[in-house]
């Protein structure tokens, strides 16, 4: 069976999409030999990224949200594009008794590097993880940022002046051993 490294998805800017996205990204990882633990962790980034589209961002046209991901020899870089909000995505600091805002530090925290690009070619700078900071994979997405402080309307987008706006972040993965294939030797005979 070809396993896929990398898929797009247009979902729907409803909550379902989250799960949706995660269990098809968990099931092609660990199709890929991707340990599940580690697929589990992209999988809870994705749903972060998804999530906080959801509360902080307008939709696409047609009320959408595109989901992609790629897979790397030692990571998979994992990509949320919205209608863009208020506010420019950032790793917040709640209080402890906050009901939300930890998003975005949840991703930080799992990811190599991650941040924010605007579709009109602008990268936003942030936080770069100062042992990988940002390389030629990423000139479109030069640096990195955190969790949306704002509300967003959660309108259709209608005339507005804020670009498509992706968050994208780069999660390490570990391969499964080889425990389960069987190796034939000369030893064996």
């Amino acid at each position: 069976m070809e396993v896929a490294t990398s898929s797009v998805l247009v979902l729907p800017f409803t909550a379902s999409s989250v799960g949706v996205a995660r269990r098809r990204l968990i099931g092609d990882l660990t199709e890929a030999g991707v340990y599940k633990g580690t697929a589990c962790d992209a999988g809870l980034v994705i749903s972060e990224l998804i999530s906080n589209a959801l509360v902080h961002a307008r939709p696409l046209p047609g009320r959408t949200v595109k989901v992609s991901w790629t897979l790397r020899q030692n990571s998979v870089e994992v990509a949320v594009s919205d209608g863009g909000g208020p506010t420019v995505p950032m790793v917040n600091e709640p209080s402890s008794w906050s009901l939300g805002g930890r998003g975005l530090g949840i991703v930080a925290r799992l990811s190599l590097r991650w941040g924010v690009c605007v579709s009109v070619g602008q990268a936003l700078d942030g936080h770069a993880d100062s042992a990988h900071g940002a390389d030629s994979d990423h000139a479109d997405h030069d640096g990195a940022g955190g969790a949306n402080g704002a509300q967003g309307d959660g309108g259709d987008g209608g005339d507005r002046d804020a670009a498509e706006t992706t968050v994208w972040a780069e999660v390490p993965v570990r391969y499964g051993s080889t425990a389960g294939l069987v190796i034939a030797s000369s030893r064996d005979a």
